[in-house]
């Protein structure tokens, strides 16, 4: 293993710092090396990326497309865009990183001290950023023609290139947290991930901390490979009618989500200066108003790979295939391991953590029996997938090393990027649905 060493600079641009960086091979380095040219700094959600390489790839091949190549936003909108989104869940860590990106690109530094000073144009994202971050399934396709009507209207392939923007860096958002990253070096504050990480985490180890968020009382990895066994020899053909009944018996666990200090800590001024409405969060879509207008989507009428893909495409070249590419990466990607045991098939669990997302956020795959989620994830898993997924702010570095113990550091990382690329499928879904709607 190498080692590569970046070198940040401080707030005031003028002392440097050398942070060493583990790579696995040479293809990562090379990626790093080119991350850190790129963007001046190689930020620690890079380098927990960089465990898996062909990952890697993909993410920073789709982030250069959205934010620095040719595309109908200015790039200066791009940035504030992706502040906006952050501000959904609080994540000040990508708010610092893209506020000084919107400066380096000569953004007017007024449009930083909150919504109230920025264009209108931008200022008419707010109710779509609040719905697509929360309860997508709220979007139509007045939401799409009210952002392309009027004095300050949107292009449709502007709308695109900005609804791609929000769903990338809300998922994000939730990467971030999910995995326990807090500052960068040169943040007030800052301090290197690899200082509040233990190697003995790559083991299986485990901190002894106080008052874990998630219990890990379950089985484990020994449990759930037996699990993964029995479904195997004992999968039988299940009807439609089954099928239904299986998605609306999945079970999502009704989280205890007193706000903590660090929560409390994240809302303060700098943060709600980019949000409006900070009291819209998640709602579980089986308690949404309207059930009968807001019916369940299902994944064969609209899915991705026959309609998202190709939309997407056509409105802002390349991105479909980009984000095609990284959405087959994270769903296939295995190395048939688990912990410590080898030659293990893990697609049945992979798949279940991806729908199970996709359920959360109302949408179903005819073709999966969700019976599959409730006996392969347990219930502290469950509690940890929805928390990433839907409150991601509320998630800190304690529940990210308490939850899956036995799973070696690169495994965790893995299942986080598994949550980030379902959650922004879901976003996408309908989003680029209510647009398809809007021009047909």
């Amino acid at each position: 293993m190498g080692v590569l060493k970046a070198v940040v600079t401080d707030q005031n641009h003028n002392e440097q710092k050398v942070v060493p960086v583990e790579t696995t091979d040479e293809e990562t380095k090379a990626l790093f090396v080119e991350a850190f040219i790129a963007n001046n700094r190689l930020d620690y959600s890079t380098q927990l990326m960089g465990y898996h390489g062909k990952y890697l790839e993909c993410f920073l091949k789709t982030q250069n497309h959205l934010m620095r190549a040719d595309g109908p936003l200015p790039f200066t909108f791009r940035h504030y865009i992706a502040i906006m989104a952050a501000g959904r869940h609080k994540c000040s860590y990508l708010i610092r990183l893209q506020a000084t990106e919107f400066l380096l690109q000569g953004g007017d530094a007024d449009w930083l001290k909150g919504l109230e000073y920025i264009p209108q144009k931008l200022r008419d994202l707010s109710e779509i950023n609040k719905l697509l971050a929360h309860r997508p399934w709220l979007i139509n396709k007045n939401h799409i023609e009210k952002l392309t009507k009027g004095s300050n209207n949107w292009s449709v392939s502007e709308v695109t290139q900005a609804l791609i923007i929000l769903s990338h860096f809300h998922t994000l958002s939730g990467f971030i947290f999910g995995c326990g990253i807090s500052s960068e070096i040169d943040d007030d504050l800052g301090h290197t991930y690899h200082q509040s990480y233990d190697d003995s985490y790559e083991n299986g180890c485990h901190s002894d901390d106080d008052e874990q968020s998630f219990d890990c009382t379950d089985g484990g990895i020994e449990a759930l490979l037996e699990r993964m066994k029995q479904l195997t020899e004992t999968r039988e053909e299940t009807t439609h009618e089954e099928m239904l009944k299986g998605f609306d018996k999945v079970e999502s666990p009704n989280l205890d989500l007193s706000s903590s200090n660090e929560v409390l800590n994240a809302t303060k001024a700098d943060i709600l200066r980019y949000v409006d409405e900070p009291d819209f969060t998640y709602q579980d879509f089986a308690k949404r108003l309207n059930c009968q207008e807001i019916a369940t989507f299902r994944a064969q009428d609209y899915s991705w790979e026959d309609h998202g893909f190709s939309l997407a495409n056509r409105l802002y070249p390349e991105i479909g295939s980009l984000l095609d590419e990284k959405f087959r990466v994270a769903y296939n990607m295995t190395y048939n391991t688990m912990g410590d045991t080898r030659d293990v098939d893990t697609t049945a669990f992979r798949r279940a953590i991806w729908n199970y997302i996709h359920c959360m956020y109302g949408i179903r795959h005819d073709d999966y029996n969700y019976a599959e989620v409730n006996q392969l994830l347990e219930r502290n898993l469950k509690a940890y997938v929805k928390t990433v997924t839907c409150y991601p702010e509320q998630v800190s570095r304690k529940d990210y090393d308490s939850v899956m113990r036995e799973f070696k550091h690169s495994e965790k990382v893995h299942v986080n990027l598994m949550m980030l690329e379902a959650r922004l499928q879901a976003e996408l879904l309908y989003s680029l649905r209510a647009v398809m709607r809007y021009m047909t």
